[in-house]
């Protein structure tokens, strides 16, 4: 009986996999202002609250894998830095397992889901595959010959940091022309604000949010009404997207990308000119070696079913 765990800002929550399925999902406030130690002991119940609603107590359970965010060395299962909650050099994985009395082990949030996503969601049907998730930023990770591919001293696959404009816009990472300045849902909504401000006489207006401002549908609702300003906006983005994509699929070659968050839920109005856009501009071509790009089918629980078979292949 293995337990996932996804750890977050607000919340964090957990359940057990269990014959590939999870089990029913628990969840515990969490919050900056709590200590390290008060946090990983909400940890550890909760932990055991998942358990016991897969109907096994703490004694039945077999291992634990928590996704946390930050820079996790997965090898020592230590949260180097999580500048959120200030946690630096924190023994997440071994203030847990003392408690408990079982191996725990952690791995990032985005690599979390994208093992997820890869052993149970829309890339179980491949070997090699990229989870890329458009929100806030450009997150996800990357699965290799069916193992989580996480770097030197797990400090790698950081999609959102790749360069895909040189002296571009200017990153919170502080570098400039980060694929995420450009491909992120957050990206997205700023194009289209800019496309307001500069086409007054557009449609773009007529399917903001409630309160007025743009969203990450905007611009899609208004292309698909025949809006210009929209579809210039729509297309801006996918060539975006496309031109990381491109990079990754050029040096990775996996078979499937998967495309996570909230702008994920376009479904086709996304995906199809995405792939016509990347497939052109691949080294090898599809008809050789053969290249999905997909929508991920997990949603929020992709990090809890990775977080839980990270665990599971660690004590294999």
């Amino acid at each position: 009986m293995i337990v996932g765990i996804d750890l977050g800002g607000m919340s964090a929550k957990a359940a057990c996999l269990e014959n590939g399925k999870l089990t029913k999902i628990v969840r515990v406030e969490t919050s900056a202002q709590a200590s390290y130690a008060e946090t990983a002991h909400a940890l550890a119940v909760l932990a055991v609250r998942a358990a016991q609603e897969a109907g096994v107590g703490r004694d039945g359970i077999d291992a634990v894998g928590i996704g946390s965010p930050g820079i996790i060395d997965s090898g020592t299962g230590n949260v180097v830095l999580w500048s959120n909650f200030g946690w630096e050099d924190v023994p997440l994985a071994q203030s847990i397992a003392e408690e408990l009395q079982k191996p725990v082990f952690v791995t990032n949030d985005a690599n979390a889901a994208a093992l997820g996503e890869a052993k149970y969601g829309a890339g179980k049907n491949y070997r090699n595959s990229i989870l890329i998730t458009l929100g806030t930023g450009v997150g996800g990770g990357i699965v290799i010959e069916g193992n989580l591919f996480e770097g030197y001293k797990s400090a790698g696959t950081e999609i959102g940091h790749m360069i895909i404009r040189q002296d571009g816009e200017m990153c919170t990472c502080g570098r400039r022309g980060c694929f995420e300045r450009y491909a992120s849902a957050s990206a997205l909504i700023r194009m289209t604000e800019r496309a307001m401000r500069a086409h007054p006489e557009s449609r773009l207006k007529e399917f903001v949010k409630e309160d007025g401002t743009a969203g990450g549908k905007t611009a899609f609702l208004a292309a698909a009404a025949g809006d210009l300003a929209g579809q210039d906006v729509v297309a801006e983005y996918i060539a975006n997207l496309g031109e990381g994509i491109a990079n990754l699929v050029n040096i990775l070659r996996p078979e499937a990308v998967l495309i996570g968050g909230g702008v994920s839920n376009e479904g086709e109005n996304l995906l199809r000119p995405l792939r016509a856009y990347v497939y052109p501009r691949l080294y090898a071509p599809v008809r050789y070696a053969p290249f999905e790009i997909l929508r991920a089918t997990l949603g929020n629980d992709a990090g809890l079913y990775g977080a839980a078979e990270y665990a599971r292949s660690r004590i294999l």
